[in-house]
């Protein structure tokens, strides 16, 4: 396959570089699921920072292969990776540039292509990976603002935003939530073709609208009710229900369909 062709290439790119640690491969690689619309996760570990120097880390990306261009990850929240497109053959190449001591922290064991002393092995046996949990109370704090936000949109005709709120939150808070219900990391829309049930799958697909008033205020109550249906399942008693909060919004947003619906 391409992916692990370009792997082996970038190895033998980097073994002769003192100031490289190991290089290591996440992703789809570590669950045996690459197939030929996947992507490369790389880790190049370093003695020497390298990134958020952007020449730096280019000049290593370079290195790997026919690199077309790259920029960094600040819209995840990441500036030490490097996002790459490479031609010949065409691929997506994530390269994540980092030191030994961040090589600690880490939400998943990748596979280790190359390690020159051991280091990065010794960490994965010594340490523990962990990919952060969903932070129920975050969500439950957040969610009933959220739809008070959607229903102000509705209400003044920005269908648009409407629509940008709903796809955040299946992002952010109902597609996660369906992964942890169904066994898996709760890492967003990764996948969910293949990780849920019909039912779920369903429900899912419910909370995705046409553009028309109507169909936009039936997906946020699919929106709502698979929200409340997964709040029943998942969270522990502890977690502080807004139920005032709920019920004032969800009389708001009731007003505002009669309102935009008559």
């Amino acid at each position: 396959m391409i992916q692990k062709q370009f792997i082996k290439q970038a190895v033998e790119r980097i073994k002769d570089d003192k100031n490289v640690i190991g290089l290591a491969v996440a992703g789809s690689f570590i669950t045996k699921e690459i197939d030929e619309f996947s992507d490369v996760d790389l880790i190049l570990v370093t003695v020497d920072k390298v990134a958020p120097d952007f020449d730096k880390m280019e000049k290593y990306a370079k290195s790997f292969g026919n690199y077309l261009n790259g920029f960094t990850g600040e819209h995840v929240g990441e500036r030490r990776v490097l996002i790459c497109l490479y031609d010949n053959p065409l691929l997506h190449v994530d390269i994540k540039f980092i030191t030994l001591d961040e090589f600690e922290q880490r939400v998943e064991d990748p596979i280790i292509l190359f390690d020159r002393d051991k280091s990065l092995e010794k960490i994965i046996t010594t340490t523990k990976s962990e990919w952060p949990k969903l932070d129920y109370q975050w969500i439950e704090d957040r969610f009933w603002i959220w739809v008070h936000y959607a229903a102000l949109k509705l209400g003044r005709g920005e269908n648009f935003e409407a629509l940008d709120f709903l796809s955040f939150v299946r992002i952010t808070v109902t597609s996660p939530l369906l992964q942890v219900k169904n066994g898996r990391l709760p890492r967003a829309l990764r996948k969910v073709e293949f990780n849920f049930n019909n039912d779920d799958l369903s429900k899912l697909v419910g909370t995705i609208p046409a553009y028309n008033t109507q169909s936009i205020f039936d997906s946020l109550d699919n929106t709502i009710k698979l929200y409340c249906e997964l709040r029943d399942i998942l969270y522990p008693s502890t977690i502080q229900r807004r139920t005032q909060t709920e019920t004032k919004t969800l009389d708001y947003l009731d007003r505002i369909k009669r309102m935009k619906l008559s």
